[in-house]
C-alpha cells in the first residue's frame, strides 16, 4: 500500500520558524519588564503568520505567562493542540458563544455596555464563572468603553455572580510615534483604575504596555505586558531603542524553477510590462501573489540568489516571479532563493518589505498565505 503523502514536503517554497529566536525574544522581554511583571503573549492571526499552537507552546516554556487571540475561534484551535493555558480574546465574543468560551475555560473582553448586559443575560446563574477584562478606550476609539462609563460597567461585572471580573486594560493608539498621546492615554487609564480603586475594586491584572511601549514607556508596565510583534524579532517603529538582543523569527524562501537566457528586446510576462534592453539571464521562481507575495501596487524589488540581490522584472503572476540573474553565475534549477531573512551577507528584512509595499512589517508577515508550509526549527529540541 502506498504511505500518504506529507503534501507540505511537496511545495515548492516554505516558510522557516525559528523557535529558538522566538524563545529568546520571550526571555528579553521578560528581562525587560522585570520579574514582577507578568507576559500576556499576542498570538492572534494565527500567530501573525508563524502558526499559533506552535508560537504559543515556545512563548509559553520561555517564560509567557498568558496568551491573547483575537476571538474564540483562536482559542478553540490552541486547546486542540492541547494548550490549556489562560488565554484572552482580545475581539468580540457574542452572546450567543458564552457557553462556548466557558467550554474552552477562555478569558473574554468587555467593552460596552449593551454588550456586558446580553453577555450577563446569557450567563444567568451558571455555576462556572465567566472570566472577564474590561477595556477601556483611552483614545484609540476602536473597541473599548469611554472611562466615564467604566466605573459603573465596573460594579456590575462585580456584582455579577456568574463573573470573575479579572483584569481591566487599554490600547495604545501611537505608542510608535506620539510620546505626549500615548502619555495621555495613560493618565486617563490611571484615573479610571483611581476611580475602581477609591470605589474598593482592584483588578487582579492591569495591561496596557503592547510592543512599542515595552520598549519606551516604562510606566505602562502594570503588573502585565501584553507584546505582540516583538515576539517575532520585528521592530514596533522604526527607530526602537532596546531591540540589539531580539532575533526575526522567520524565514521566507523558494527555489529556481527555471533559467533562460534572453536576447535584447524580448518580452517578459503578462501585458510584456518588462522588454529587455540587452542579453539577460532571467530565473523563473514558483511564488507569487497566490502565496502571499504581493502583485500591486507594489511588490517586492528583489530576492537573494547566491547571496547576491536579483531584482524582480515584469508583473507578479498568481504563482511565479521572474528575477534578472545577469550578474549571477552559475544558477541552477533548484537553488534556494530567499524572499525574507538572510543568505550570506545579505539580508531582506521585514521592514525593507515594508517600505517596499508602502506597508508595515506586520501586514508582511501576516499575509504570507497558509498554504506555503511553515516549518519549526530549533536546535534545543
Amino acid at each position: 500500500m502506498r504511505q500518504p503523502v506529507q503534501s507540505q514536503h511537496l511545495f515548492p517554497s516554505r516558510v522557516e520558524i525559528d523557535l529558538d529566536a522566538l524563545g529568546n525574544n520571550v526571555r528579553c522581554i521578560k528581562r525587560l519588564a522585570g520579574d514582577a511583571v507578568g507576559m500576556l503573549a499576542v498570538v492572534k492571526a494565527n500567530a501573525y503568520g508563524h502558526g499559533a499552537p506552535q508560537i504559543a507552546r515556545a512563548a509559553l516554556e520561555n517564560g509567557a505567562d498568558m496568551l491573547a487571540v483575537a476571538n474564540l475561534a483562536e482559542v478553540a484551535q490552541l486547546r486542540e493542540a492541547g494548550i490549556h493555558a489562560p488565554v484572552l480574546t482580545l475581539s468580540l465574543v457574542p452572546p450567543r458563544q458564552i457557553q462556548l468560551a466557558l467550554e474552552l475555560d477562555a478569558r473574554i473582553t468587555v467593552f460596552d455596555r449593551d454588550l456586558a448586559a446580553q453577555t450577563l443575560a446569557a450567563l444567568g446563574d451558571h455555576r462556572e464563572k465567566l472570566r472577564i477584562h474590561l477595556k477601556i478606550d483611552t483614545g484609540m476609539h476602536r473597541l473599548g468603553l469611554l472611562p466615564d462609563e467604566a466605573l459603573a460597567l465596573a460594579r456590575t461585572l462585580r456584582a455579577a455572580p456568574a463573573v470573575q471580573f479579572e483584569g481591566v486594560y487599554t490600547h495604545f493608539a501611537a505608542a510608535d510615534e506620539d510620546a505626549a498621546y500615548t502619555a495621555g492615554q495613560l493618565a486617563t487609564f490611571r484615573r479610571a483604575l483611581d476611580a475602581m480603586q477609591a470605589d474598593g475594586f482592584t483588578p487582579r491584572f492591569v495591561h496596557a504596555a503592547n510592543s512599542p511601549a515595552l520598549l519606551d514607556c516604562q510606566a505602562s508596565y502594570f503588573n502585565l505586558v501584553r507584546p505582540g510583534v516583538l515576539l517575532y524579532g520585528l521592530r514596533p517603529m522604526p527607530d526602537s531603542p532596546n531591540m540589539q538582543a531580539f532575533q526575526p523569527v522567520m524565514r521566507w524562501k523558494t527555489q529556481v524553477a527555471q533559467v533562460k537566457n534572453l536576447p535584447p528586446g524580448s518580452r517578459v510576462g503578462y501585458g510584456h510590462a518588462y522588454t529587455t534592453c540587452r542579453e539577460t539571464t532571467l530565473a523563473v521562481l514558483p511564488v507569487g501573489y497566490a502565496d502571499g507575495l504581493r502583485r500591486t501596487p507594489q511588490t517586492w524589488r528583489y530576492v537573494l540568489l547566491h547571496g547576491e540581490q536579483a531584482p524582480l522584472v515584469g508583473r507578479v503572476s498568481m504563482e511565479k516571479i521572474i528575477v534578472d540573474i545577469s550578474h549571477i553565475p552559475d544558477v541552477q534549477v533548484g537553488d534556494e532563493v530567499v524572499l525574507l531573512g538572510g543568505q550570506g551577507e545579505q539580508q531582506i528584512s521585514a521592514d525593507d518589505i515594508a517600505v517596499w509595499l508602502g506597508s508595515n512589517n506586520y501586514e508582511v508577515v501576516c499575509t504570507i498565505a497558509p498554504r506555503v508550509p511553515r516549518a519549526y526549527l530549533s536546535l534545543n529540541r
